[in-house]
């Protein structure tokens, strides 16, 4: 191989910063290397790393390999005595283009592979233009990074650092570059993207950024947040569900669990009411919006009523779409020194719960035909429609707007047919 290759896992700020890690690498003049920008989310996720590096070294034994990330960042020793891996940078080295410079040799010790610094003492994130990701339509900018709240399970404020945001005149001057570069759709990022703003000069929102950047960057045809924390949500946001078309009807929630015990034991700010609440108020501005959710199965000590409270609670809230993770401990966590469940209690639960998912999929596409629709078209022959349902168009160009009528759904995804007289 030649040039440099990237593998990327977890969320789409990894995605993203994944781009920006490509360009300072090439900057830097890296050749014949591979990127393995890692996640730390689960330990299923950290196994799948660990084998992918594996097979990378197997397929490409003369290239040097880089591992990186919030598994990296958490676990750097682990992966430090992989001796597959030539050398392993921290969430903060990544994204600089001296740290790719001043790369250990080969053969070194695994104490020698390690560029990680303590992320805790990172107390700003610098604004990171990237002008395309491969194989995306829509652009995503980096608003905000890292965590301040300490939930039980998550080890992802040790991969990350402490929260902080992009100033709100750097993401207004990304999203320009972005919108003359022909995107049509921009998505703002974050790792706990509602908590923007808490650090800089007159604590703006993530709702206030989002109606600025609307307002001086009129070009922006849809703008949509990647996930949110409702209990954060703010009244700029309602805001814009209410009043501005070109914010799209689709929120991906951090919910976690429907049961209010569990909440309190995963450290969690709100309770399934608030959660509740929060959705019915949505849906009363926008009343097309669809909603997403995070949700764990198989916590320690979650009771067989417990679990039966988050099936209800998906249910209650009217999602569309569940992103089931099975509870995986985390070492460092409090979750994993408390009563754990069997493992294929875990899986059998979260299996259940996917099921529900798919259930509730079923119900939100069902009622989704004869609508019409304006879409997004992919790189992959699908598009997707204001409140994120999955199209298959694969006669349309990637990056149009076009506007359809649902005719139908396969339980996965929408069909349609092209409103031929009307422009998107």
């Amino acid at each position: 191989m030649s040039g440099v290759d990237v593998i990327t896992f977890g969320c789409r700020l990894n995605t993203y910063e994944s781009e920006v890690m490509r360009s300072e690498a090439e900057k830097a003049g890296l050749n014949n290397a591979i990127l393995v920008n890692t996640c730390a989310v689960t330990s299923e996720a950290v196994r799948q790393a660990r084998q992918a590096i594996r097979r990378a070294r197997r397929e490409n034994p003369h290239a040097r390999i880089i591992v990186t990330g919030c598994a990296a960042q958490t676990e750097a020793k682990t992966f430090g005595e992989m001796p597959e891996v030539d050398a392993v940078l921290g969430n903060e080295e990544k994204l600089k283009s001296a740290s790719y410079r001043a790369l250990p040799d080969f053969g070194v010790s695994a104490e020698e592979k390690l560029r990680v610094n303590d992320i805790m003492s990172v107390k700003a994130t610098a604004p990171q233009m990237v002008k395309h990701i491969d194989g995306h339509v829509r652009a995503f900018i980096q608003v905000q990074n890292g965590c301040d709240h300490r939930c039980t399970f998550c080890i992802i404020p040790y991969g990350r650092g402490n929260s902080r945001s992009v100033p709100m005149g750097a993401v207004v001057d990304q999203a320009r570059k972005l919108v003359a570069e022909g995107y049509r759709e921009i998505v703002l990022t974050g790792v706990d993207a509602t908590s923007y703003g808490a650090d800089l000069a007159g604590t703006p929102t993530l709702g206030l950024l989002a109606k600025t950047l609307l307002k001086q960057v009129p070009d922006i045809r849809r703008l949509r947040l990647s996930s949110i924390d409702s209990i954060e949500a703010d009244g700029h946001l309602f805001d814009l569900l209410a009043d501005e078309p070109r914010f799209m009807p689709h929120l991906h929630l951090s919910l976690q669990h429907g049961d209010d015990m569990i909440l309190k034991r995963m450290k969690r700010r709100h309770s399934s009411a608030d959660a509740l609440a929060f959705v019915e108020q949505v849906r009363r501005l926008r009343p097309e919006v669809s909603f997403g959710a995070d949700m764990i199965a198989g916590f320690p000590t979650e009771t067989e009523e417990m679990f039966a409270n988050a099936l209800a609670h998906a249910d209650d809230c009217g999602l569309s779409f569940l992103h089931v993770f099975p509870y995986s401990p985390r070492p460092g966590t409090p979750a994993a020194r408390m009563p754990q469940l069997d493992r294929a209690l875990v899986k059998e639960r979260a299996a259940r719960l996917r099921v529900r998912g798919e259930e509730l999929l079923n119900r939100h596409l069902s009622r989704m035909v004869g609508t019409r629709q304006t879409i997004l078209v992919e790189m992959s022959g699908f598009a997707h429609t204001e409140n994120f349902s999955l199209v298959a168009a694969p006669e349309l160009t990637p990056r149009d707007l076009v506007s359809v009528t649902i005719t139908g759904h396969n339980g996965k995804h929408l069909t349609m047919q092209v409103n031929a007289a009307e422009a998107a």
